[in-house]
């Protein structure tokens, strides 16, 4: 495993920062928990260098093909993935699942081994958890989860670079989620626990982060100093966080439980009254789609305090990073750097 020193001269980036560009290289990413704090930190110091300098990387996957494979819809996740891959020089291929689920017509070991053939890259955007864990069991090429009923976690990622660029030290920061413990409480619980933050997630009962999860993080907070916390009680949560986070209250697949939830998650409602519990510098933070007048409200949804478009617009530069790195992108566009050094 190599380690290569990079040095940049740009206001928004150290002078000189160390990214471990090899450990990622023909890795999958079907979870928070397959990263190391440490490649957790590379993911965001490189998404980084992408977003100040973006034409450095135009042409760093010239002649790679990532294959989408989609059962739910998507905007966010389709389109910065299609844009990332495009704006390193790669090429996308999407395929529409959301009338079938992956392996309804033939068995997943069969699709990886004829994508493994054709194709660099397999990002996945599913119901089952089991699906990404099949498809990435059975290729030899990297397979993303870009959404699974267990984890989101290239928009936790993306996430926690945005709350770097408010807040800088992550270590120090504070972050209170309210809502369904659901696969976006599980990778932000994960993430935090990587990079040392103090994350708490404020659910009703029987609506909190799977057990498993949770443990998963506080076996990993053991090694970093983060702070894990699940609560029943919204306010607590809140009060003293700087950044507060929701999710909608009934994500795609439980519609049915749509008014049941509606119900039981309204004392969960990020309001001006809660995020008034929050310190005086809060931001609001939102995955989107965004559900005004449910679990957020359109004053704080589209309030000063909302970086929710900042956090879509990083899903690009943290997707482009992920590629470069388990690619093989990052390492061939330093390597060529250093050469013309």
């Amino acid at each position: 495993m190599s380690t290569a020193t990079i040095a940049r001269r740009t206001a928004s980036v150290p002078a000189f920062v160390t990214l471990d560009i090899k450990a990622l290289e023909n890795r999958d990413l079907v979870s928070i928990a397959d990263l190391e704090p440490s490649e957790v930190a590379t993911i965001l110091e490189l998404a980084g260098m992408v977003k100040a300098r973006p034409s450095d990387f135009r042409a760093a996957l010239n002649g790679k093909q990532m294959a989408l494979f989609f059962e739910k819809p998507s905007l966010r996740t389709r389109l910065t993935f299609e844009a990332g891959m495009a704006g390193l020089g790669g090429t996308s291929i999407f395929v529409d699942q959301t009338a079938a689920p992956l392996g309804a017509r033939e068995p997943l070991s069969d699709i990886a081994h004829n994508l493994e053939r054709w194709v660099d890259v397999v990002v996945l955007r599913t119901f089952e958890h089991a699906t990404v864990t099949s498809m990435a069991e059975h290729a030899v090429i990297p397979v993303i989860n870009a959404l699974s009923d267990l984890e989101h976690p290239c928009q936790a990622l993306a996430d926690f670079f945005t709350l770097k660029e408010k807040f800088d030290d992550l270590r120090a920061l504070r972050l209170a989620y309210v809502g369904d413990g659901n696969n976006m409480a599980h990778s932000l619980l994960l993430t935090a626990a990587c990079l040392g933050s103090r994350i708490t997630i404020a659910s009703p009962q029987g609506y909190e982060p799977r057990p498993e999860i949770v443990g998963r993080a506080l076996v990993i907070a053991s090694r970093t100093g983060a702070t894990i916390e699940v609560t029943n009680d919204p306010m607590a949560a809140v009060t003293g966080a700087d950044a507060v986070y929701t999710d909608v209250w009934a994500s795609m697949g439980q519609e049915h439980e749509a008014a049941e939830r509606r119900v039981t998650f309204a004392p969960f409602q990020v309001n001006e009254a809660l995020m008034a519990q929050a310190a005086p510098n809060a931001r609001f933070m939102h995955c989107m789609p965004a559900h005004r007048g449910e679990e957020v409200t359109a004053e704080v949804m589209d309030s000063p305090q909302s970086i929710a478009f900042d956090q879509a617009e990083n899903r690009l530069h943290v997707q482009k990073a992920i590629l470069l790195l388990l690619l093989g992108g990052a390492a061939r566009r330093f390597s060529v750097r250093s050469a013309h050094a």
